[in-house]
């Protein structure tokens, strides 16, 4: 399960891209904040994915991740280039026991993506050309018992000029470029008749699979692949609330036309229309808004990460690539150990952030104090940075290269 969002000028502040997304996961899950820097591999380097081997490209981005502790691929991420992916979820008419097959996981597709691409329209290259050769395919889950969950996979590409939606059905995709104003994707085909770019000979793999022909009228992707299971009350509406709900946010806030990032921190908080989901055997495991400032702009990027479940009871943390940029360990799991217990599994931030759950299910009044705190020191935070961004000079980064650290230290203070 996913949210993801876009923002685009004229309609935001700072004339930026605003990117935003929500990873919704099994509860049991855990979900470290990574950082990755640039690298160069020599000749017949592979690269191993969750279950498949690739061979490597000769030098990899710096990227900041959002993953599962479990699997190599991340749920969604940035790279030092200015580029933002993230993935959802969909399923479609094509789902079969063939997607247990071992392949490429949705996941791996966007770490895969950022590690190699210097924009948004090489990444969606990156993305298709994978999609056909090896493929997407796997479980994605760890569980016991849950093996059999798969699925295909929609994206969401961003850089400081463009966006794009990637939305597959198998090997088989449709892709829609946005330049301007918002779009946002949920668990669902979303793409209808305005198809920027597709696999080949798409309308015809559609019909030599008997769900298209010309009486039809204009061929629609959503339409064409969107699985009947789909349409099931439970899932389907669920699924369409979230996506209309989302983009009647995304509206609202960007009818003002100064769209910022803390809109999509309001955004992602949400709790009435499912885009914060807390209930059942998904949550919101981590939460991501990225800030891709154009070429033009004399400051660097700002990339916003929770590194814990639920951000309407979390803190976004703001990361920006450059010489020494770190995440330190607090948002990485140690290896899993047999017979761990749950409660002492993830990382410290993790550990942390669930005893403040706990202390507002127990002791409601003093969880919310906390909280009220931690609040007020995220917008102290986003006061300075935006000082600094606004008054950015070369003297600037020292204090900004090891910030999600030191603040994401600072929040584990107030678990103590």
């Amino acid at each position: 399960m996913a949210d993801l969002f876009v923002v685009l000028p004229p309609v935001t502040s700072h004339n930026a891209v605003v990117f935003g997304k929500n990873s919704n996961r099994p509860a049991s899950e855990v979900q470290d904040v990574i950082y990755c820097p640039p690298k160069d591999y020599p000749d017949g380097e592979k690269v191993k994915c969750t279950y498949i081997e690739l061979d490597q490209v000769g030098h990899t981005n710096a990227v900041i991740l959002s993953k599962p502790s479990w699997m190599w691929g991340a749920e969604m991420g940035a790279n030092d280039k200015g580029v933002a992916v993230g993935n959802a979820p969909v399923w479609t008419k094509l789902n079969g026991p063939e997607d247990l097959e071992k392949k490429l996981l949705g996941t791996d597709l966007v770490r895969l993506s950022l590690e190699r691409a210097s924009s948004a329209s090489e990444a969606l290259n990156i993305l298709t050309t994978l999609l056909e050769n090896p493929g997407q395919g796997g479980p994605c889950t760890d569980e016991p018992g849950k093996n059999g969950w798969c699925f295909h996979n929609s994206f969401l590409i961003a850089d400081s000029s463009e966006a794009w939606v990637l939305e597959t059905a198998g090997r088989l995709w449709a892709a829609e470029k946005i330049t301007e104003g918002y779009r946002n994707c949920s668990n669902e085909l979303s793409i209808r008749t305005k198809m920027d770019l597709t696999s080949p000979n798409l309308i015809e793999e559609a019909k030599s699979l008997g769900l298209y022909t010309e009486d039809m009228g204009p061929f629609d992707f959503k339409t064409t692949f969107c699985s009947q299971s789909l349409s099931a009350h439970d899932m389907a509406n669920s699924t369409c609330f979230r996506f209309r709900h989302g983009r009647e946010l995304m509206e609202k806030a960007a009818n003002t036309g100064k769209f910022g990032y803390q809109d999509m921190f309001k955004i992602l908080r949400d709790e009435d229309g499912g885009i914060c989901m807390m209930d059942g055997g998904f949550i919101t495991a981590g939460s991501q808004v990225s800030v891709l400032l154009p070429p033009s702009a004399l400051a660097p990027s700002v990339h916003w990460f929770t590194g814990t479940p639920n951000p309407a009871t979390s803190i976004y943390k703001p990361f920006f690539f450059g010489p020494g940029a770190a995440v330190g360990d607090v948002t990485v799991s140690p290896p899993s150990e047999a017979g761990t217990e749950q409660a002492e599994k993830g990382h410290a931030l993790y550990r942390g952030h669930k005893k403040l759950c706990n202390l507002m299910d127990t002791q409601e009044e003093k969880g919310h104090c906390v909280l009220a705190q931690l609040r007020e020191l995220e917008k102290k935070c986003c006061e300075d940075v935006d000082e600094i961004v606004a008054n950015y000079n070369e003297a600037s980064f020292p204090k900004l290269k090891q910030i999600f650290q030191h603040l994401a230290t600072m929040e584990i203070n107030f678990y103590l």
